[in-house]
């Protein structure tokens, strides 16, 4: 059983004495009081088709953590991970074709009704514009999450450009809303491919009244992932940033460097990063290294390794929160900039969105 199953002991996971030492001395005094994470994922396994998954284009590894994340199991992570600290998440589901996309959705809904919490509609590229309009009306959704894998499956993985995933007549209703877009881009170059900047850019120019934020800093886990990215979407001023699972301190950086602090967003990607792991690169290629038989049998899995020093290891929250302390510090970014990436930012956006509804990081 994977540690991160036990629900029925007292606690979710097991916070040890290297985990809250880690905290204290490194993120505690870093981190304001109220944080905002603008990137997490709510489901229950019950939404799951129990169907073997064909034509699989994504990593697989990210199944070994939890297989679902119920929104109670969210708050009590936090609990255990942030003491001292409120934290309000954005939510949205985790789907994939054959899955119960509706459910999962109105789950969606009434977490964030009864939470006082954010939300998003985790949107399907064969809605049109009129479906997808009446859907996030119905919910109170204040955007849309969109991914890849819900792309025609006649489609290569190296083929999928961010049109077959977000149709520009989805994009139309959600310029038109004034609303928030979370992407994930496709293809094995991540953020330095030339069709997914070509099309980010494209989002930019013609839909100016929504909001895209560009997930994962563009999927650029590995330096080698960066490429001439920054420079390409120099003009592009009104791009967002969440940097949720990586830990690449000099990509986050090049992030800050080139954006400034008033454009990124804190995001953890959870339930994922309660992994225990450290990450590393090798050959442009990221692998997280964890204790050796903790997430089953790796050995064919070219993102994962396995280590006898489990001991050393923390979470993935706290790996991401250090290295994007240890860029900030690099960078000279303030106190106040630091409260603007964790809080302000996402708190502002999400005012601008939710038409005076209060949430849960307004008490």
């Amino acid at each position: 059983m994977r540690q991160e199953e036990k629900k029925g002991s007292v606690m979710l996971f097991e916070v040890k004495d290297f985990d809250k030492k880690f905290y204290t001395e490194k993120l505690k005094d870093f981190l304001p009081d109220k944080i905002i994470d603008i990137h997490t994922h709510v489901w229950l396994d019950e939404f799951k088709s129990r169907e073997k998954e064909k034509n699989v284009r994504t990593v697989t590894w990210v199944r070994r953590v939890a297989k679902d994340n119920s929104i109670e199991d969210l708050m009590e992570t936090y609990r255990l991970m942030f003491p001292g600290k409120q934290v309000t998440p954005m939510i949205f589901s985790s789907l994939a074709r054959g899955d119960r996309i509706d459910d999962a959705n109105d789950y969606i809904r009434r977490c964030g009704n009864e939470h006082a919490v954010p939300s998003l509609l985790y949107a399907c590229p064969w809605w049109n514009g009129e479906v997808l309009e009446e859907k996030i009306k119905a919910g109170g959704f204040i955007g849309i999450k969109v991914y890849l894998s819900l792309s025609d499956p006649s489609i290569a993985a190296n083929d999928i450009t961010i049109f077959d995933f977000l149709p520009h007549s989805q994009l139309e209703v959600i310029n038109r809303l004034g609303l928030i877009v979370i992407l994930h881009i496709p293809r094995k170059d991540r953020f330095k491919d030339p069709v997914n900047l070509s099309q980010i850019l494209e989002i930019h120019e013609k839909y100016r009244n929504l909001k895209l934020i560009i997930a994962h800093v563009g999927r650029a886990y590995c330096d080698e992932d960066v490429g001439d990215s920054f420079e390409v979407l120099k003009k592009a001023d009104r791009l967002l940033y969440d940097f949720s699972a990586n830990t690449n301190s000099w990509v986050f950086e090049q992030l800050i460097r080139a954006v400034g602090p008033k454009r990124i967003l804190f995001g953890s990607d959870m339930p994922i990063l309660r992994m225990r792991m450290k990450r590393i690169t090798r050959g442009g290629v990221y692998i997280n290294v964890v204790p050796k038989g903790l997430y089953g049998d790796v050995s064919n899995d070219k993102n994962m390794e396995e280590t006898d020093r489990g001991e050393d290891l923390t979470f993935f929250m706290y790996e991401e929160i250090d290295a994007f302390r240890k860029a900030s510090e690099a960078c000279g970014l303030r106190r106040g900039d630091i409260e603007d990436i964790f809080f302000n930012n996402g708190a502002g956006l999400i005012r601008q969105t939710a038409a005076g509804r209060k949430f849960l990081f307004d008490n």
